[in-house]
């Protein structure tokens, strides 16, 4: 079987390899389906845009911010991903220092709540009536 290889931008790329020490930490506790047995894709392009850590199946963006975050800048950015149905939470690199585990506790809870809202939203495609069709 051939080699499937996921095309990212270059700047996805590069952000990969610079990742922050905040942005490893939330990594290594998400990656590998080890939280909720969510997948999580770090530096993922979502509508143009960069996130930092998506999860498709919860339509799920968690942002770590720096320093160098303008809050008017991300408001813009986070109504263009809210209007493509994600929600976005963010955790200043501070609060991933600082307590982690309550960082990832949110984490988790935010995708199992997208996720349960997801299952009881009436399909758009619903089976046919017994006797139709």
């Amino acid at each position: 079987m051939p080699l499937v290889r996921r095309q990212i931008s270059r700047h996805a790329a590069q952000l990969r390899r610079d990742r922050t020490e905040a942005e490893d930490r939330v990594w290594q506790a998400l990656r590998n389906r080890q939280i909720g047995g969510f997948k999580w894709r770090f530096q993922h392009t979502v509508a143009g845009r960069i996130a930092d850590f998506v999860c498709l199946q919860a339509m799920l963006i968690v942002e770590i911010d720096g320093s160098q975050h303008s809050e008017k800048v991300d408001q813009r950015r986070t109504a263009e991903l809210e209007a493509q149905g994600f929600a976005i939470i963010r955790f200043w690199n501070s609060d991933v220092f600082e307590n982690l585990n309550g960082v990832l506790e949110v984490i988790l809870a935010t995708a199992q709540q997208r996720t349960e809202e997801e299952r009881r939203r009436p399909s758009p495609n619903p089976l046919p009536l017994a006797g139709e069709g």
